[in-house]
């Protein structure tokens, strides 16, 4: 290179699922040699089904339109942002001001470091859980701010232990992660610990934030902003990405305080023009969706999870009966996690997540994903029988 890169990407790597991919693809092609079939890939949890019909087809007939590529309001249409607030009223039990307490996203991920580069100078520091989702670190990281993981662990549910958070030095801490419904667990979301987080936030003047894309994954969804007075000190991300099967379509929300809200669009203006209107027409579309929807997905879910179930069964692996969510999590009956998911890959040509990605609590723990059909996961179910 002419030039070095910034200091603080020395900090983060290569996305793992990314690095991942770039690994199996080449084993396929090895494979494909050898006239074997490809890899079947359980690992990252991009839903393999298709939005509703109705979201579809608002699309298309916005894209039809010859007033409609153009570049788009940074907050997203009313119509969009309304539709958003109903959701949340009819399915969360919250009101919420379209007009100031929402800001449509392109997807959670863009959200966390939008979040991270509007609040974080260098050397603030931000409560991070571990195991967790690997963005919340990078994201903090990249701002050069100071990461303090706080542990989760299978004994305590995967929910914080409230007594160590409160031991903890918490001087210079301004923002904390959370995500319940939990990913990678699955420990489902509960009122009592959202009441709790609300109460330890607002005490310390910490900004805490609920990512919160899991709720109607085999889940009651339920949302932080429901607790009385977490306005105040909570915000809540949430997406389309997995509740509608529109992962691709990259449809997020930041939900909270006005006045965070209008600090993060100061960011947010500067690095996109935009979304295009089609697909704010879909997303309408498809927040309006009746009850049946979500009962139709979470059937299908529910059947890909008893097969899941059997692979963790085969592998030696205990689980949760309990957990929901778009993953099962298990824990490794011997050795490590990146152990077992290597042996299966080049073994069987199965690919789960190692634990070890989302923090040092997973590393004894795989994750196996639920975006493969009943009929994939049976045959990753033969092919790890047969090592």
């Amino acid at each position: 290179m002419i030039i070095q890169p910034a200091n603080r990407t020395l900090s983060v790597k290569e996305y793992y699922f990314s690095i991942k991919n770039k690994e199996i693809a080449k084993i396929n092609a090895e494979r494909a040699a050898k006239g074997l079939d490809p890899v079947i890939n359980l690992g990252i949890g991009s839903p393999d089904g298709a939005p509703s019909a109705e979201a579809v087809e608002a699309l298309c007939q916005s894209a039809r339109l010859k007033t409609t590529h153009g570049y788009q309001s940074y907050t997203g249409i009313p119509e969009l942002r309304k539709a958003m607030a109903d959701w949340y009223e009819k399915w969360y039990g919250v009101k919420l001001d379209p007009n100031s307490e929402i800001q449509p996203l392109m997807g959670s991920k863009e959200g966390i470091l939008l979040l991270s580069l509007t609040f974080l100078n260098p050397g603030d520091k931000v409560l991070v859980p571990n195991p967790g989702y690997p963005t919340y670190t990078s994201s903090t990281r990249m701002c050069e701010a100071e990461m303090i993981t706080y542990d989760l662990v299978e004994a305590n549910g995967w929910y914080p232990d409230f007594d160590a958070l409160e031991a903890m030095d918490l001087s210079g801490v301004k923002l904390m992660w959370a995500n319940y419904p939990n990913m990678p667990t699955g420990a489902p979301a509960k009122r009592e610990v959202f009441e709790k987080l609300v109460d330890f936030a607002r005490r310390h003047k910490i900004l805490l934030v609920n990512d919160n894309p899991y709720g109607f994954v085999l889940n009651e969804p339920q949302s932080i902003l429901s607790v009385p007075g977490a306005k105040e000190c909570c915000l809540e991300m949430n997406s389309l990405s997995k509740s509608h099967n529109m992962a691709g379509w990259r449809v997020g929300m930041m939900l909270g305080d006005a006045d965070v809200i209008k600090e993060l669009l100061k960011v947010k203006s500067q690095m996109d023009s935009g979304m295009f209107r089609g697909i704010q027409e879909a997303a309408i579309a498809a927040l309006y969706a009746d009850e049946s929807w979500y009962k139709e997905l979470n059937v299908e879910y529910k059947k890909r999870q008893a097969v899941a179930r059997r692979i963790m069964d085969t592998l030696g692996c205990t689980y949760d009966n309990e957990a929901g969510g778009l993953y099962v999590w298990g824990r490794v009956p011997s050795g490590t996690a990146a152990e077992m998911s290597d042996k299966i890959l080049y073994g069987a040509g199965v690919f789960i997540t190692p634990g070890f990605i989302f923090g040092s609590n997973g590393a004894n723990y795989v994750r196996i994903s639920l975006c493969a059909n009943v009929e994939k996961l049976e045959s990753a179910l033969k092919k790890i029988q047969s090592l």
